[in-house]
């Protein structure tokens, strides 16, 4: 007794076939959906892709550094590699939050981002702030505890 074949190919096979190319479609169409390329660039309209960032967005346009800062300038590292995995990191907490409409309301920095945002002012404000911190890092709360207003503007 032999395993089934369908069109010369093994039912198992066909099976399998039929679920990997389901997932891939359905990822694509996802991707494609969800302006998922724009996701790499720099651009910061990508951010409001989903709007429930625009409040986000819309206090960056109005904050200090709207002229020499984007959205990736702040929130990820500048090494490529490491930009890259926080991007897919904050991605999928994103798309997650999104999806399930599980997020917190106001939108909150998790820890990682802080360390991040904190590692991403001292890369431009270094000569600036440098002899104040010393050779430590700033505090667990990080330069937007007494600067909040600085990415996206005043606080509402």
């Amino acid at each position: 007794m032999g395993i089934a074949t369908w069109g010369g190919l093994s039912v198992p096979a066909l099976l399998l076939s039929v679920a990997v190319g389901g997932a891939l479609g359905t990822g694509a169409y996802t991707v494609r959906y969800a302006e998922g390329l724009s996701y790499l660039s720099s651009d910061p309209k990508a951010c409001v892709n989903c709007h429930i960032m625009r409040e986000q967005y819309d206090g960056w346009q109005h904050g200090s550094h709207h002229a020499v800062a984007t959205c990736n300038d702040c929130h990820t590292p500048h090494e490529p590699i490491a930009k890259y995995l926080i991007k897919a990191e904050n991605g999928f907490w994103h798309s997650k939050g999104f999806t399930l409409q599980d997020f917190p309301e106001p939108i909150r920095t998790r820890p990682i981002s802080v360390r991040v945002l904190n590692g991403a002012c001292l890369h431009c404000h270094q000569g600036l702030v440098g002899d104040i911190l010393g050779h430590e890092a700033p505090a667990e709360r990080g330069c937007v505890h007494c600067h909040a207003s600085v990415g996206h503007g005043p606080q509402r």
